[in-house]
């Protein structure tokens, strides 16, 4: 079928297109929030296609994918017609609540009988109050990195998307604690001069500034541990992506997370001493680290492979179009 969907987040969207249908992905000459077009850090399948605004006005869709409050009339005034009245919608939320309210927050698509929303975690389900609008979880899944672990560096890697403005939320103040134990290298975007920032020595810190996503998964597999201190965010795919390639795992156990990583894998805890001493061991040892990086590749493979996601996906996408 023809989806409509726009570039937002893009490990996700990467993953979906890999399915059988067509993606209409609006492209704008700015290239802005709701332009981005295809991928220029990601590999896309050529199955997804930049549209313009204008084009999409006489395009054949079948489904509109929402990610964004907003996107739901900008999807009506470019197609002329209105995604769950005219055409099925499904609304992915990625996010965890942000609102300050939680347990109570209000989900922006609450009490709707026109579409469905589909988070991407049972975590999230479970704190966004949706009302009446029908709901599901679709779970992650990722393309095989194409790299092998290799832990040869002595080194801890994180993936942070804008690690200064989201501050504690991604638990960017933890990282000096962790720098004591082993030098760090951050990916991910805007992330260059967060070793300043942080007031911490160069050789302490390295960050990689939106580095395509080939060439980290190739760096992260050469890191001797993968790092992951969010407090309060959905399921990264940056921390799935790092246990399909067979990295130990020293996460915070917030969030999805205690679902994600089984205890063989690295560590998982609130406590950030017991989390200091698991890389602390990991970088000692060598070998301890392989072992758990064994397990973390077994269980993200089993539960985070592409073909399950898309068969999901799939399944779900019939559903809403032929009811």
């Amino acid at each position: 079928m023809n989806i409509l969907l726009w570039h937002v987040h893009g490990s996700w969207t990467t993953s979906f297109v890999h399915g059988k249908h067509h993606y209409l992905v609006p492209a704008t000459p700015d290239r802005g929030p709701y332009g981005l077009g295809r991928a220029r850090t990601y590999t896309w399948p050529e199955s997804a296609t930049e549209v313009s605004p204008e084009q999409l006005r006489t395009a054949e869709v079948e489904l509109v994918i929402l990610q964004r409050p907003e996107e739901l009339d900008l999807a009506a005034d470019w197609l002329g017609r209105r995604p769950g009245r005219d055409l099925p919608a499904i609304y992915v939320e990625h996010n965890t609540p942000k609102d300050g309210n939680v347990p109570n927050s209000r989900h922006p698509m609450a009490d709707r009988d026109d579409l469905l929303v589909a988070h991407v975690t049972a975590f999230n389900e479970l704190f966004w109050d949706t009302g009446t609008t029908r709901t599901t979880v679709v779970d992650h899944g990722v393309v095989p990195p194409t790299v092998a672990y290799t832990g040869e560096l002595d080194r801890l890697a994180v993936v942070i998307n804008e690690p200064v403005r989201r501050w504690r939320v991604t638990g960017t103040d933890l990282l000096p604690r962790f720098a004591e134990i082993a030098p760090l290298d951050v990916f991910g975007m805007k992330v260059a001069g967060l070793a300043e920032r942080l007031g911490l020595p160069a050789d302490r810190l390295v960050s990689h500034d939106d580095v395509p996503q080939h060439r980290m998964h190739a760096e992260l597999a050469r890191r001797r541990a993968y790092l992951h201190l969010c407090r309060w965010t959905s399921l990264g795919l940056s921390l799935i992506e790092a246990m399909t390639i067979g990295m130990p795992v020293v996460a915070l156990a917030t969030t999805e997370a205690v679902a994600a990583v089984p205890p063989g894998a690295g560590a998982l805890a609130t406590r950030v001493d017991i989390l200091l001493d698991a890389a602390g061991r990991f970088v000692a040892e060598p070998e301890r680290a392989r072992r758990a990086g064994v397990e973390a590749r077994a269980a993200a493979r089993e539960r985070f492979g592409l073909d399950r996601f898309l068969a999901d996906w799939d399944r779900l996408l019939e559903e809403e179009v032929c009811g």
